[in-house]
């Protein structure tokens, strides 16, 4: 269900275009679909080189404590409410804060898990490596097989431990401050859950930046065309 909402937000976002990190050429955005935090996102570099973990926890802290992420627990929590996924959580204000502090937690708790914490004491690179390049198809498949396969500080390729292993330690977490508890069942559905947005996100990464030069190029061009 999360996943679909995000993807509800592609219509109307691909009308705007996200401004460069830095203003340079080249830079990743510091956001996708001007929600989805990028702070982890890089070019494939010509040269591999690790980072330490210092930079794997700025990572988390941005991804965190980013407005992009207080947004999507806004949203997490208000489908919640509609739903009421929680009974326990009520109704009204009181119940829209209940999801929405529950919401938030998971974000944060999921992202020190998988971009900090196992990163680290697996010695994994929690970074996206966008291809940028090449058939659509295949881009495809490179953005869906980073959720998997993943850098190691050594510079070699491993399953990425990271995700499957931190999301599932998020998950099991989570079950402490929900009211009523998580089965195994939900368990399992709320993992599923978490990669399928990972992976989402993953995919609107690879291919963001190309819908963004485009209207950039498309503005331009119009441009030109009423300056004359």
């Amino acid at each position: 269900m999360r996943t679909l909402l995000i993807l509800m937000v592609v219509p109307s976002a691909l009308l705007c275009q996200e401004t460069q990190s830095d203003g340079s050429v080249g830079q990743p955005p510091r956001h996708v679909l001007l929600v989805i935090p990028n702070f982890r996102t890089i070019p494939i570099p010509d040269e591999y080189k690790p980072i330490p973990p210092k930079q794997k926890f700025k990572i988390a802290w941005q991804d965190s404590f980013d407005r992009g992420t207080v947004a999507l627990a806004a949203v997490f929590a208000g489908q919640g409410l509609y739903d009421r996924s929680t009974p326990a959580f009520g109704e009204g204000v009181e119940g829209y804060a209940r999801y929405f502090g529950t919401a938030y937690a998971d974000l944060v708790i999921g992202n020190f898990m998988t971009e900090g914490i196992f990163p680290t004491i697996l010695h994994q690179d929690p970074r996206y490596f966008r291809k940028g390049t090449g058939g659509r198809l295949k881009r495809l498949g490179y953005a869906v097989e980073q959720i998997f396969w993943t850098h190691t500080d050594s510079g070699g390729g491993q399953f990425n431990y990271s995700e499957v292993v931190g999301n599932s330690a998020a998950v099991a977490i989570s079950m402490a401050y929900y009211p009523n508890g998580r089965n195994v069942s939900n368990a399992v559905s709320g993992l599923g859950l978490q990669i399928g947005v990972d992976t989402a996100c993953n995919i609107v990464k690879e291919f963001w930046p190309d819908s963004s030069k485009k209207s950039s190029h498309r503005h331009e061009e119009q441009t030109q065309l009423d300056s004359r």
